[in-house]
């Protein structure tokens, strides 16, 4: 396993199917990215660059997707959840959208590949 499949394997559920859920959705849409740490944090990379990254912590989940710009681009379908620079905050009862999830990889994947 890598570092991504072991960190999602020490989280109990329901965080850890919620994340996985993510980083499956980032797998399907960029099969070519490899897992790695950026930040201190498990994460997906691409090219060398942080594609999108995840925590638990004790009360929320978050997902990084490494760019400002990418968070501002999908804040509009995400009222409701607890967003900042470049993180989303959510729940295991209320996960982002599957779509979302999806666009913040392609967009994030469009930064990096330009």
């Amino acid at each position: 396993m890598g570092s991504i499949d072991d960190s999602l394997a020490a989280l109990p559920e329901p965080d850890r199917g919620c994340l996985q859920r993510v980083i499956e959705i980032a797998r399907d849409i960029v099969p070519e990215a490899i897992d790695g740490v950026s930040y201190g944090m498990p994460a997906l990379k691409l090219d060398g660059k942080p594609l999108i990254g995840f925590v638990a912590a004790a009360k929320h989940l978050s997902i990084f997707p490494f760019s400002p710009e990418v968070v501002d681009a999908v804040a509009h379908k995400l009222e409701g959840f607890s967003l900042s620079k470049g993180t989303i905050r959510f729940t295991p009862d209320y996960p982002v959208p599957d779509d979302v999830v999806e666009e913040i990889v392609r967009l994030r994947r469009a930064e990096i590949v330009k």
